[in-house]
């Protein structure tokens, strides 16, 4: 049985494609596969699983010697189990900048593809087979890609993405408008997540200056409901960022319908990366910066000190 998964702190490209696929290799190749999460999945991919009739899939700490699995939507080692070594990886589909360090036992199909999307990338791989599909497996593609997008306001949008969430939705008859604000509405709803775990639900492993970074994001139609939380995410950064092995955590709340995001201020080496990366004053303990939504595109390729 191959166990499709994708990175530590799934959110709704990390839950859906692993199902996506897992559905495809066991009904398409007639090769069992199923889908599992490194962790607990965020709330907009919780509700897309409710949407859609799906069970939550198995959340693993870690993979045996000799599983066999397929990565999706991430490349990177410090995002996926740490006995991957001693595992056989038969496939990797991903969206995101080689990281390399993964080493496989033989030549495997790797299939990365400058789009928004883990789920456009399958899209394509599946084909006409994707005709024979269930309406769940087209709803999370869309969800997905959805997601991934900001529905289509974030730069790293193509014209495939968009183009393809548009052909799904019209199989489903779905309007894309009112189906999007109902994904982000879930997204927003963290009031029961600690300020610890908010740091903690969508952040990724980043080198900088010599310094090990958590970039955090936070994605949100109402970011004042997380602004009135300042002081308590602030005070739970330092404990946050000792626990993760990292040296500092960057928190930004992406504002989604008004395209800025946030990003808080704990101490002096994140005031100045702030003040060198994005050209701006950092005067108190966050800043605003208008434009700026995508992590992939726009923040962790632009830091600097």
């Amino acid at each position: 049985m191959i166990q499709v998964l994708g990175h530590k702190a799934p959110d709704t490209d990390s839950t859906g494609s692993p199902l996506i696929w897992a559905w495809y290799l066991s009904q398409m190749r007639s090769t069992p596969a199923r889908a599992v999460l490194q962790g607990t999945p965020n709330t907009e991919a919780v509700w897309m699983l409710g949407k859609w009739g799906l069970d939550l899939p198995e959340i693993i700490d870690d993979l045996k010697p000799g599983d066999r699995c397929v990565i999706v939507d991430t490349n990177n080692p410090a995002e996926l189990p740490a006995s991957l070594s001693q595992a056989e990886v038969v496939e990797i589909i991903d969206h995101h900048m080689l990281a390399g360090g993964i080493t496989t036992r033989t030549p495997i199909n790797i299939t990365m593809r400058p789009l928004a999307c883990t789920a456009t990338i399958m899209h394509d791989l599946i084909g006409n087979d994707l005709e024979r599909a269930p309406a769940w497996v087209k709803g999370v593609m869309l969800t997905c890609i959805l997601s991934d997008t900001l529905e289509f306001r974030s730069p790293t949008t193509t014209p495939h993405d968009r183009q393809v969430a548009e052909k799904l939705a019209a199989d489903l008859g779905i309007e894309i408008p009112q189906y999007a604000a109902e994904m982000f509405t879930a997204k927003s709803d963290v009031s029961s997540f600690s300020a610890a775990a908010l740091l903690r639900m969508d952040s990724k492993e980043y080198e900088l200056g010599g310094k090990r970074l958590r970039i955090s994001v936070l994605e949100t139609t109402a970011p004042q409901v997380l602004l009135d939380r300042k002081a308590d995410l602030l005070a739970a950064i330092p404990a946050v960022a000792a626990e993760e092995g990292a040296d500092e955590v960057l928190l930004f709340i992406v504002d989604i319908l008004n395209e800025r995001s946030t990003l808080l201020i704990p101490n002096d080496f994140v005031r100045a990366v702030a003040a060198a990366t994005f050209e701006v004053q950092v005067p108190g303990d966050s800043v605003v910066l208008p434009g700026i939504v995508s992590r992939k595109k726009q923040i962790i390729p632009a830091l600097k000190l």
